[in-house]
């Protein structure tokens, strides 16, 4: 079946609306409050954080893709958070790299805005460039710097950026663990890790965290009015700085040994929202 965001002529702010009105009408949930998409080592949150009362195959859902990525569900799951709200769990990451354009990237952002969602969480795995995080250290983004060449905001709609990773989730999730550390992650296109030199260049102007998604869907998210919060789980030290090639599998290996503890400071943060 062919994906409407691939007829450039469509707007793809109706097939959000689309897919929010099949997400509740398939979960029978009118409204959710809060949306997450969850990265390398953060999946297990879902089953922590409340009881799901829908799973839905992304590929059923307008704009949405299964997941092209090995360690990555294809599903969108409706939550209830003990609180009374609604949390959606966006599986279905859809990567720049995948060659798709950027409106499939941004599409799980504009549908959880179209559910009513005003809070957005996005994490992912990440090449760490301080020394000083180990392999399986969970770090808040504090900002980011986009070096995809891209963004998702098309025409001259010129949105403000300033505290684009919320620092009043931020501070809330500090409440919860106060050792979080915080830094600037680059987003590059992918799907090749980045070269040691570029690791360098990305220390250079400021980052502290490198790979191939979230500031897309950060900037999205913003132009769609959601607060975002942002966490990176630092998978392995990036290119150059590692004393040894870089491997997806090591990645995977690095977010299935943390998965634990991480996903349980996750539903821990969002228990608190």
């Amino acid at each position: 079946m062919a994906n409407p965001l691939d007829d450039p002529t469509v707007d793809p702010f109706e097939i959000a609306k689309q897919a929010a009105e099949i997400i509740a009408t398939k979960s029978g949930v009118a409204k959710h409050d809060i949306a997450l998409t969850l990265g390398s080592g953060w999946a297990k949150a879902a089953d922590l954080i409340g009881e799901t009362v829908a799973s839905i195959p992304a590929d059923e859902i307008p704009g949405f893709r299964k997941s092209q990525v090995v360690g990555h569900v294809s599903t969108i799951r409706s939550i209830a958070l003990p609180n009374g709200k609604y949390a959606l769990v966006l599986g279905a990451r859809t990567h720049f790299y995948e060659g798709h354009g950027v409106r499939p990237v941004v599409h799980g952002v504009r549908t959880a805005a179209a559910t009513g969602a005003e809070m957005m969480i996005l994490t992912n795995g990440a090449g760490g460039i301080k020394t000083s995080w180990a392999p399986g250290t969970p770090v808040l983004i504090s900002d980011h710097i986009n070096n995809t060449a891209a963004s998702p905001i098309e025409g001259a709609n010129f949105v403000d950026l300033t505290d684009l990773y919320s620092k009043r989730l931020r501070d809330i999730a500090r409440t919860v663990d106060s050792s979080l550390d915080e830094g600037v992650y680059m987003q590059f296109r992918g799907p090749h890790y980045e070269t040691p030199a570029e690791v360098q260049m990305a220390k250079a102007v400021g980052a502290h965290l490198v790979g191939m998604s979230t500031a897309l869907e950060a900037i999205a998210a913003r132009a769609s009015g959601l607060e975002v919060l942002g966490l990176s789980l630092s998978t392995n030290l990036a290119a150059g700085i590692s004393a040894t090639p870089l491997s997806h599998t090591e990645v995977l290996a690095a977010g299935k040994e943390a998965e634990p503890r991480i996903s349980a400071l996750l539903a821990e943060i969002i228990a608190k929202l």
